[in-house]
């Protein structure tokens, strides 16, 4: 007998639509009119997608009233996705839907059910009226809805403290590398040709296979996996054009393969990899922005790294500021350790219990 059938306890379980147990509510006259949005604002404005606040708005009529005592589901009904919200807010868009429960069932453990529900629009319609709502659910006893609610309410609470941990960790990497990364007049300046050596790879992104021996850094923000290497060195590596151009940097140390589009930044002995590595994350994209006569840098050429201006402190302050940004780093950005990973491993624990409190389709 397994963790849901001891909290059944042989009750019967009902299969219902969730159009049988939800009410839904058009957003016209919750929807924001001005995008002048700011921090300083009170009403944030949401979407249910991933980036879910897109802002903060001083409009103050249309405002939707949602509270801890009277939650609602914001729904995306074009791409299905939807958040749980428990503050007044304002929306974007006309394709969300506001949920609510019809007070027969718990809310809260609707919402989770919803989040096991495997569908995905195979086209680009609307779905909460003619697909989505007619999905069923299992429904037990209240008592174990409220149980099995309570037990994932835990872990998402665990998930959000961390979250927010992670968020000051950043703040504090952001802040701590601005002061120790700021310099004037008292120190030294060269180009970054004058302290790292700049070239390209010889691969492209077709090359790449599963199951390679080695890294292959391409284009996009995720490494691939290629049989042969170009390279066994410590490097800064970024991507020449694509997605995240002049933002996202890897951090390269020993055997990897390159991308034709894809710039080494090879460090000498003339200064600190790791200082140059948080000086670059620091300050590059906003010189290359600077640098670019259009309003939107697309792509790298070897020249913009060449004349990027670097301080040069004495190595032993280049050493003491990369230990303290370093540490700081991991904190806020590592899979392998710090709060990325715990996150990571806590949103893995929240999925298993919730498959397994969910799971009433294996009890059928």
């Amino acid at each position: 007998m397994n963790y849901l059938e001891k909290l059944l306890q042989g009750a019967p379980v009902e299969w219902k639509a969730l159009e049988e147990v939800l009410d839904y509510e058009q957003p016209t006259p919750f929807l924001v009119k001005s995008k002048e949005y700011s921090d300083e604002h009170e009403t944030p404005v949401l979407t249910a997608g991933q980036s879910f606040i897109l802002g903060y708005t001083n409009e103050t009529d249309g405002i939707y009233q949602a509270s801890k005592e009277n939650p609602v589901i914001i729904f995306d009904d074009f791409t299905t996705s939807f958040h749980w919200v428990d503050f007044p807010f304002k929306v974007k868009s006309s394709a969300i839907k506001m949920l609510s429960s019809k007070a027969n069932e718990h809310f809260k453990y609707i919402f989770y059910a919803m989040q096991y529900i495997n569908y995905k629009p195979a086209d680009h319609a609307r779905q909460w009226i003619s697909k989505y709502s007619k999905i069923k659910i299992p429904i037990p006893p209240l008592a174990v809805q409220k149980e099995i609610a309570r037990i994932l309410d835990a872990f998402t609470a665990i998930t959000s403290e961390l979250t927010s941990e992670l968020t000051l960790r950043q703040k504090q990497y952001q802040h701590y590398r601005d002061q120790l990364l700021t310099f004037g007049d008292e120190v030294a300046w060269k180009t970054l040709g004058e302290v790292a050596i700049i070239g390209t790879g010889s691969h492209d992104t077709k090359d790449a296979i599963d199951d390679g021996d080695y890294i292959f850094y391409a284009r996009g923000i995720s490494p691939l996996r290629l049989n042969t290497y170009d390279f066994d060195e410590i490097a800064i590596i970024t991507a020449g054009d694509g997605v995240g151009v002049g933002k996202v940097f890897h951090w390269a140390e020993g055997k990897y393969a390159l991308h034709q589009r894809a710039y080494r930044i090879v460090p000498t002995s003339k200064i600190s990899a790791r200082y140059i590595y948080h000086y670059i994350l620091a300050n590059f994209y906003s010189y290359i922005q600077k640098a670019s006569v259009s309003s939107s840098v697309t792509s790298l050429r070897k020249p913009m790294f060449l004349k990027f201006p670097v301080p040069i402190p004495p190595i032993e302050e280049q050493k003491r500021i990369a230990g303290i940004l370093d540490k700081f780093h991991t904190l806020a950005h590592s899979l392998s350790e710090g709060f990325p990973k715990e996150i990571k491993l806590r949103q893995k624990q929240y999925e298993y219990y919730r498959d397994l409190l969910l799971g009433f389709d294996n009890l059928k």
